[in-house]
C-alpha cells in the first residue's frame, strides 16, 4: 500500500537545521506540488549523534532519532564529498573536516591543503609520475522513518574533479570547488535548477519521490 494518495497532498518533515539542504530539498520539492518542511521543534531536540562509519549509518541514525518525535514521515540525509587522492576523505567527515564548528571555507582551506601535500609528498617520491588526481564525488543518502521505522534508504552520486580557485556564488559546502564537467562550471556557478537536476541530493531525493508515488 502507498504511503500518500497523491504527490498533492504529501508533506515530508526534513529533520536538519542546514540551510543550505533545507533551500535545496524545498526547490527539488516544490515544481512536484509537495511541501518538505522542516521537522518542528527540530533545534530544540536532543541532537543525534553522528558516529557512523557510513553515509548511510548517519542517515538511519537521524532518520531513526527524530521520527520519534511526530507521526508524520520524517527524513534525513548524511551527505559529504570523497576525494580519491585523499583516500576518500573527507566523506563522512564533511561537514567538520577542519573542526566541529568548522565553516564552509575553513573546509575548503583544508581540503585543498591535502590534496596540494600529497601531490607534493608525491613529486618529492617521483617527478615522473602522473599528477595525483583530482577526482571526487559528492555521496547523499537519505533515509525515511515514521515512529522509529526505516520504511526506506535511497542514495545519489554525482562524479566531479577539485580545482584550486574558488568560481562562483551560489550552493554551499565544497560547491565553489567542486567542478562538473559536463556543465563546464563549478556547482556554485550552475542555477538551483541545474544543479537540482544533477546533483547526489536531487538524485537521492527523485529516488525517493519515485518511492513514494502511487502504484
Amino acid at each position: 500500500m502507498s504511503l500518500v494518495t497523491r504527490h498533492s497532498s504529501l508533506i515530508l518533515y526534513l529533520a536538519s537545521a542546514s540551510p543550505g539542504k533545507q533551500r535545496e530539498f524545498q526547490q527539488a520539492a516544490r515544481p512536484l506540488g509537495i511541501a518538505v518542511k522542516v521537522l518542528p521543534g527540530f533545534c530544540q531536540r536532543a541532537p543525534c549523534v553522528e558516529d557512523g562509519a557510513t553515509f548511510e549509518e548517519n542517515a538511519r541514525k537521524k532518520a531513526l532519532h527524530y521520527s520519534a518525535f511526530t507521526d508524520e514521515l520524517v527524513f534525513a540525509d548524511d551527505s559529504g564529498i570523497c576525494v580519491d587522492a585523499l583516500g576518500g576523505a573527507p566523506g563522512v567527515h564533511s561537514a567538520r573536516f577542519a573542526g566541529p564548528d568548522a565553516t564552509d571555507e575553513a573546509n575548503n582551506r583544508k581540503l585543498l591543503a591535502e590534496l596540494r601535500r600529497v601531490e607534493r609528498d608525491r613529486d618529492a617520491v617521483d617527478p615522473k609520475v602522473a599528477p595525483a588526481s583530482r577526482s571526487a564525488h559528492y555521496i547523499c543518502v537519505i533515509a525515511l522513518a515514521r515512529q522509529g521505522q526505516i520504511v526506506t534508504v535511497v542514495e545519489g552520486r554525482t562524479d566531479g574533479l577539485i580545482i584550486d580557485e574558488p568560481r562562483g556564488a551560489g550552493g554551499f559546502g565544497y560547491d565553489p570547488h567542486f567542478y562538473y564537467p559536463p556543465f563546464g562550471k563549478t556547482f556554485a556557478e550552475v542555477t538551483p535548477q541545474e544543479k537540482s537536476a544533477v546533483s547526489h541530493r536531487g538524485e537521492a531525493f527523485r529516488r525517493l519521490l519515485a518511492f513514494l508515488k502511487p502504484r
